[in-house]
């Protein structure tokens, strides 16, 4: 499955470090959710590089749009806790045609390894 990692990255914080540790979270979860054998996808990954090409000012024009398009090609989303509006709305639109939601890594199904991989 292609799983995306949502959870707050600036929505709690107001300093670059809060955001940086946001993120380790969001990668760690991520790490853990290939482990299992699926495909994590994080919006704040595909999106800040973009971001920092065309300038802090595109944040809000960029951030949301890149993330919700990520989310519409996804099978299931792992909610990590803590508030976020834009994780939110990455599980109402995974939720809405029918992915799984999942609350913890453990709740994520391991794929069987398969011979010669």
């Amino acid at each position: 499955m292609w799983i995306m990692i949502s959870g707050p990255y600036r929505s709690n914080t107001e300093d670059q470090s809060g955001w940086k540790k946001n993120l380790e979270v969001l990668n760690r979860a991520a790490l853990a959710v290939f482990k299992k054998g699926h495909t994590p996808i994080i919006g704040v990954n595909m999106a800040l590089p973009i971001i920092q090409i065309t300038g802090e000012s595109s944040y809000e024009d960029l951030m949301k749009p890149i993330s919700l398009q990520l989310a519409d090609k996804c099978d299931a989303v792992l909610r990590i806790p803590g508030e976020s509006p834009g994780a939110d709305n990455e599980v109402d639109m995974i939720s809405s045609r029918g992915g799984r939601v999942f609350k913890s890594v453990d709740d994520i199904p391991e794929v069987p390894k398969q011979r010669g991989r």
